[in-house]
């Protein structure tokens, strides 16, 4: 009578512990997706590596004169010789180049390893990216004013559009008080951003919680303003004087001529959220490990 009376404890003990650890494990993870979406409950896309690049493309980056970025900028699988317009300076490592033009570094998939498997796998990622960005169903706004944004106040959500999208001077990205509003735009034509439009942000928006995925690439004004992150299947042309704060990323070349680029800030995660990660993956083991004793005890 003892033994059972022991065992049926030790049972509900560990049925208890188990809902107990469950729960806040569940809870760890409900946090950190709230932490990486809005209320809208879009969510961010994943840019892997390729978030390590202010410019990221497989075909090149031409520079007319003057621009200045500040970020790390790549090519692959093309070679430096892709890089035109930075004046260009390779470091004694042979794994990156400097310039004047650039606050970071410059890397394309001739330099010494480990760059080349670097940028593959960054490049990989942007692709990876790009894919994700198109493939998010259950669109919140569908073709929203034509195409013809100017004006708009864009609250946050998923919107796609099966044409080409135009802002002729102005349109307000509203994050409603939410700094982990999330904003996705698909665009199945090119993104057009008019001479001296200017995309505003307002109620915590944030430029790297806003992505641009566009199938026929974009064409950034001449002095326009751009805000968030472009991922597009073929180019970005960035106009003379033209800035931008994000970053770019395509599968085919961009064109600068006199512009100021400013990588997007990709947040690291918070110490909330790495704590609240390590105790839901430290739950789980010591219910794994209750279960095993338990299991010894009968």
């Amino acid at each position: 009578m003892k033994t059972t009376t022991q065992e049926f404890y030790c049972g509900q003990k560990q049925s208890r512990l188990s809902i107990t650890t469950n729960a806040l494990a569940v809870a760890a993870f409900a946090f950190l997706v709230l932490t990486t979406a809005g209320a809208s409950g879009a969510t961010v896309v994943n840019l892997g590596t390729a978030a390590n690049y202010a410019i990221l493309t497989e075909a090149g980056i031409t520079n007319t004169s003057g621009t200045t970025i500040v970020g790390d900028i790549g090519v692959s699988p093309i070679a430096s010789t892709a890089i035109t317009g930075f004046n260009l300076t390779l470091d004694g490592s042979g794994q990156f180049s400097t310039s004047s033009q650039v606050t970071g570094k410059v890397y394309a998939a001739n330099y010494a390893a480990p760059t080349p498997s670097l940028l593959s796998t960054a490049v990989g990622d942007m692709q990876a990216a790009y894919t994700d960005a198109a493939g998010r169903s259950g669109t919140d706004f569908l073709n929203l004013a034509g195409g013809n944004l100017n004006g708009e106040t864009l609250a946050p959500g998923l919107y796609t559009w099966n044409s080409a999208v135009t802002i002729t001077a102005g349109v307000t990205i509203d994050g409603g008080g939410d700094p982990n509003a999330v904003w996705i735009f698909q665009v199945e034509n090119r993104l057009n951003l008019a001479s001296s439009a200017i995309i505003t942000l307002s109620g915590g928006a944030q430029a790297q919680n806003i992505f641009w995925q566009t199938a026929e690439g974009a064409t950034l004004g001449t002095n326009s303003q751009f805000t968030g992150i472009v991922l597009t299947a073929t180019d970005i042309a960035v106009q003379t004087g033209a800035s931008v704060n994000g970053n770019l990323y395509a599968q085919t070349a961009v064109t600068l001529d006199g512009n100021a680029i400013t990588q997007a800030a990709i947040p690291e995660p918070s110490a909330a959220a790495v704590t609240l990660t390590l105790l839901g993956i430290g739950l789980f083991r010591r219910n794994r490990s209750d279960r095993k004793q338990a299991h010894a005890l009968q």
